[in-house]
């Protein structure tokens, strides 16, 4: 039993970092209909800059954890102009392939600057350490990236449900067409949006410095898991990347825990049997499927 609380709070903790990427991912696709490969580049790019700025400017987490935010949401509206909005109109095909060359750009990127070695991250001072509870003993900054996930996915839900501007984002998220038929500048939002999205991916980012490898093929295979979390939770549905990234933190930690080596591929079962029976995803509408 206390093997089995201890998995899961691992698995909370994981699904915090993929819950808020994911979220960014659904909203980029639900307002612009872009796949944004490069989710996972973005993810990278943000532990890379809390390493840099503890590396060269002495900025511990805390100040990374405001800072390269606001950094990729920048970063995310230059993309965004210079290339995205030229191919909105065209085929999804072509915004796809858009980003998965800004992918390998990026990634060759910081293979030639930074090198292929893991950058050093500290855990934060005062999330060191272990916390005992019971029988079950956690690490305290997973703890820490667990309760932080879920209050900023508590946060953007509040926005997106108890606010104008959340309300519009989240009806040109459900259906862009609709939004315009009503006179909602749909255009207005997809850039601050496609920043917001971009920004959540940093965020996630910087939540995994302490903990995972900061090298510059991290993103690689985090993407891939993004991508299966989206058709998981349902195209374009907000709750449904919140939700079902947790739920891809909890399947990877058992398997982590109970089935080793297959702990990958439990996801991608998860992933083709919520497909079999519900073909929209767990929170998406009928008609995206």
């Amino acid at each position: 039993m206390s093997q089995f609380l201890q998995y899961t709070l691992q698995g909370l903790a994981a699904g915090g970092f993929y819950a808020l990427a994911a979220l960014g991912l659904a909203v980029i696709f639900g307002v612009l209909g872009v796949v944004n490969f490069s989710h996972g580049a973005c993810y990278m790019l943000g532990a890379m800059a809390s390493a840099l700025l503890l590396k060269n400017l002495h900025l511990g987490f805390w100040p990374a954890l405001v800072i390269v935010p606001v950094l990729m949401f920048v970063f995310g509206v230059v993309i965004e102009r210079l290339f995205v909005q030229w191919l909105l109109k065209l085929d999804p095909l072509y915004n796809f392939l858009l980003t998965f060359g800004l992918t390998l750009f990026t990634v060759d990127l910081m293979k030639r600057l930074y090198g292929v070695s893991s950058q050093p991250y500290e855990v934060p001072a005062g999330l060191r350490g272990r916390l005992s509870l019971g029988s079950v003993d956690l690490s305290t900054y997973q703890l820490f990236a667990a309760g932080f996930s879920l209050l900023v996915c508590a946060a953007v839900w509040l926005v997106l449900t108890k606010t104008r501007v959340g309300m519009i984002v989240r009806a040109s998220t459900e259906d862009a067409e609709r939004s315009r038929a009503l006179g909602i500048n749909v255009a207005r939002w997809v850039t601050p949006v496609f920043g917001f999205g971009i920004a959540l991916a940093g965020l996630s980012g910087v939540l995994a410095a302490p903990y995972r490898a900061i090298d510059a093929d991290m993103g690689s295979n985090f993407v891939i898991i993004l991508f299966a979390i989206v058709v998981i939770g349902g195209l374009g549905s907000i709750l449904g990347a919140v939700v079902a990234g947790f739920l891809v933190g909890l399947v990877e930690a058992y398997g982590q825990g109970y089935y080793g080596q297959i702990s990958q591929v439990l996801i991608f079962v998860l992933m083709a049997l919520v497909v079999l029976v519900r073909p929209s995803g767990l929170f998406g509408r009928e008609e995206s499927a």
